[in-house]
């Protein structure tokens, strides 16, 4: 699902709303504040009730104009309304208090939401919604036997509130996590939810704030499970059997909470709940959509796209967290070289610990007659070993092609089951969407999204032998679909769009990582790829930097030229024809051979591919390994592949460095071991 949260730093800042006031100069502020503001904050502190009702309901409409909110803010507005508005004996004033505090979190940045916080407005939230609760609840007259107007009130200051929080948690996680911890707001807004009488717009808004609070929270997932007057739990597993934005939003609480309380396929939850219950109902809201979109199910002012665009998140969600699951499910086997099902990492990039030592043996190879006396490298060891070494040398760098969970068949995975038989069809047809508008463009990306993950995911587990062959008899058709009628399409139709090229070629390595040489390709897709790598260069120069954890640099690693070279490798595996093989294989020579013009990521990523190619000397591909004297030319690479590693800073590209290191350990394992069962 699309993290919502906008600013996840604890870093500390200044007061937002505390900062020096500098004279106006600008005539028209100057006029404006003369003329409406400075008499509208007169009022509002006025003796007279009905003056300041009437100036916090005035406030609450110009607010939202920027100039009128800027100036607002200079007049100390916050304070006024925490300190008497939202007191006031009126309560038409305190709704009024708090919907200006709505839209001020709304248009201001993050910071104001903190600053709310540390001025304790949870505190006065949680005093707010008692009110509400207490209103709803009530039998003596009950609510909707109230006059008109007080409902009305007591909705907008719900409304206020609900849009508050949301607010308040998507500014950083102290203050989500507040929240949390403050059972009274967590009570007004189950209340909410389950009270029939809340109006359904209202409904979705509470509903997409508990979406926001359940992300990654344990203590909220136990809460709502917990939750006996309200029973919310019970009211999730309700809504989502239907087939609109509430079914949507039920769905993506339901798997936050599965997930905070890992009730998962192999160890379900209450009544045997996991997210398999949530598949069909996701896919089903995006079937009907899709076929009829006026249908909304009690949120009629909700865009359907957007409905559709939430399921796509959910779905794709699910897809990445099940990796968790057939992990912990794998009974205490090693954890999959992928990881992150929507990272797109590959096959041997870490070597056992244990055999560190064995880099300096690499580094005396005799074939490198440019050992450098720096510290990283000792010569003087004699590089021959027997045979058993080599073989065990070459299967630290290959390895297995992937690992993940024994599970005999679909039925102990019955979340993947779900994913492949029900979500994978409905997402191909969701990237066939013909392209007619802004919507479709980004329906087609979520869609892409949500494959990419579920692909990736599958791909972690291990089809070489027999425990995981009913997966493959299932997926393998779906897999060579997605290929066929999503992959093959977007590819030979050129695409210039940097997304969506990074998208398909990133589901493209995910779903050849589990088909090999038997992906179904239509004529040249190998070949597209290598054009599509020479094009990489320009293209991840268009791609906006990553603001992830503050990072304003790319990730080297995840640029669209590695992920062609990813695909290729795997697409020239045994049992590839053999002029398929020779193709790819050339072009990664070629790649590596343009050291040190190649970018780091791409050289490193070039050489896992080779090692998995060429790993076994029984394969076809043998022949063309040293038919075309690639070990010569990986032999003449090496010095240039260690000076690349040594040139990366560790300080600024740690991962990269350690990946480089690690790929210049393995080249000297993978020449040794070629050596020994040279023909």
């Amino acid at each position: 699902m699309g993290k919502s949260r906008r600013n996840r730093s604890r870093a500390q800042r200044s007061d937002p709303i505390a900062k020096p006031v500098k004279p106006l100069t600008d005539p028209e502020l100057i006029s404006i504040r003369e003329s409406r503001i400075l008499p509208i904050v007169k009022d509002l502190q006025s003796a007279d009730p009905r003056s300041r009702t009437t100036a916090a309901g005035a406030i609450a409409n110009i607010v939202q104009d920027a100039k009128c909110r800027k100036l607002l803010l200079r007049e100390q507005i916050v304070h006024i309304v925490l300190t008497e508005t939202l007191t006031d004996n009126s309560l038409e004033s305190r709704v009024a208090g708090w919907e200006i505090l709505r839209v001020l979190a709304q248009e201001e940045e993050s910071d104001f939401c903190v600053h709310l916080h540390r001025l304790d407005i949870l505190t006065a939230i949680e005093h707010a919604g008692k009110l509400v609760v207490d209103s709803v609840n009530a039998t003596e007259p009950p609510f909707g036997k109230t006059p008109k107007a007080q409902q009305r009130a007591i909705l907008d200051m719900a409304a206020a509130l609900v849009s508050l929080l949301t607010a308040l948690a998507t500014a950083r996680d102290e203050t989500l996590e507040a929240i949390v911890r403050h059972r009274a707001v967590l009570r007004f807004l189950f209340v909410l939810a389950t009270n029939e009488l809340t109006p359904q717009d209202l409904v979705g808004e509470v509903l997409s704030c508990i979406l926001t609070l359940s992300e990654d929270n344990t203590d909220f997932g136990q809460a709502a499970v917990d939750d006996r007057e309200t029973r919310i739990y019970d009211l999730l597993l309700k809504l989502k059997d239907g087939l609109g934005l509430h079914a949507v939003l039920a769905c993506g609480i339901l798997h936050n909470i599965f997930v905070s309380l890992e009730w998962q396929d192999h160890r379900p939850g209450k009544d045997g709940a996991c997210d398999a219950l949530l598949v069909p109902a996701v896919t089903r809201v995006l079937s009907h959509l899709s076929q009829n979109q006026g249908a909304s199910n009690g949120s009629s002012d909700t865009n359907p796209y957007e409905i559709m665009q939430l399921a796509l998140e959910v779905v794709a969600s699910i897809g990445t967290d099940l990796q968790d699951a057939l992990e912990a499910a794998s009974h205490g086997g090693r954890k999959s070289k992928n990881q992150g099902a929507q990272n797109g990492l590959e096959d041997g990039e870490a070597m056992d610990e244990d055999e560190s030592q064995d880099e300096d043996e690499d580094d005396a190879d005799g074939d490198d007659s440019e050992a450098e006396d720096d510290g990283d490298e000792d010569g003087g060891e004699d590089a021959e070993t027997g045979r058993d070494d080599m073989d065990a040398d070459m299967e630290l760098v290959t390895g297995p092609d992937t690992e993940g969970p024994e599970t005999a068949d679909l039925d102990d995975a019955p979340t993947l089951k779900e994913l492949i038989q029900k979500a994978v069809p409905q997402l191909v047809q969701f990237t066939q969407t013909p392209l007619e508008s802004d919507e479709a463009i980004a329906l087609q990306g979520h869609a892409l999204a949500a494959l990419n993950n579920i692909a990736w995911t599958i791909s972690c587990l291990d089809f070489t032998g027999e425990e995981n062959a009913g997966v493959y008899r299932i997926w393998a058709p779906a897999a060579k679909s997605i290929w066929s009628q999503t992959v093959t399409p977007i590819l030979t139709s050129d695409t210039a769009d940097v997304g969506l090229a990074t998208s398909v070629t990133s589901l493209a390595w995910a779903l050849a990582r589990s088909l090999g040489g038997t992906t179904p390709l239509a004529g040249d897709e190998h070949r597209r790829f290598m054009a599509l790598y020479q094009a990489s260069g320009p293209l991840d120069q268009k791609e906006p930097p990553s603001k992830d954890a503050g990072d304003v640099t790319h990730d080297p690693l995840q640029s669209i030229g590695v992920k062609c070279i990813g695909v290729l490798g795997q697409l020239a595996r045994d049992p590839a024809p053999l002029e398929r093989n020779r193709e790819i294989g050339i072009f990664l020579i070629t790649v590596l051979t343009k050291l040190p013009e190649t970018p780091a990521a791409d050289a490193i990523e070039a050489l896992n591919q080779m090692f998995d190619i060429y790993g076994d000397e029984s394969f076809a591909c043998e022949a063309v390994f040293w038919q075309d004297k690639f070990m010569q030319h990986l032999e003449e690479i090496a010095p240039r592949v260690k000076s690349m590693a040594k040139s990366i800073d560790k300080r600024k590209f740690g991962e990269l460095r350690s990946k480089a290191d690690e790929a210049v350990v393995n080249l000297g394992r993978f020449l040794r071991y070629k050596k020994k069962h040279a023909p």
